[in-house]
């Protein structure tokens, strides 16, 4: 327990000193104001960056290592998920099951009248059924 107390102390001062490293160039004047980066500003910014994201891995590492031991010895009860409600169920109303039969009775007439569409010629000047001409005669006419 000793151990990962002191790794997580030390990730800490990780994230520290790679922050420190990251502001440093800045902070101490060593770069110019307005310029562009130099190479040793820029050194050690991602250096420090580096060691900043390293020491952060290792603190949530060792973080979570104490964690887990602490639970273990019982000093720590972790909280009991809850679990999800269910969703209830939605009756779903049956449909009525119509016979290959009723299918073929139902669209006969459709069938029929679609057949006698296909076979209408809209050039001989023939009307629908309905009354109306067709609408490619009324296309052609204009």
């Amino acid at each position: 327990m000793i151990r990962k107390f002191v790794g997580a102390v030390a990730a800490a001062l990780a994230v520290l000193a790679g922050l420190w490293l990251m502001i440093a160039p800045f902070a101490l004047g060593t770069q110019p104001e307005g310029a562009d980066w130099t190479n040793a500003t820029q050194s050690e910014f991602f250096a420090g960056l580096g060691v900043g994201v390293v020491g952060l891995v290792g603190a949530i590492a060792f973080v979570l290592a104490i964690h887990e031991e602490l639970v273990v010895r019982g000093l720590v009860v972790p909280k009991p998920r809850r679990p999800e409600p269910e969703p209830e169920p939605v009756p779903v109303a049956a449909a009525p099951q119509a016979s290959s039969a009723e299918l073929a009775s139902l669209l006969a007439p459709l069938v029929e009248a679609l057949r006698e569409d296909l076979n209408h010629n809209p050039r001989t000047g023939e009307h629908r059924q309905n009354g109306k001409p067709s609408l490619v005669g009324v296309e052609e006419n204009r």
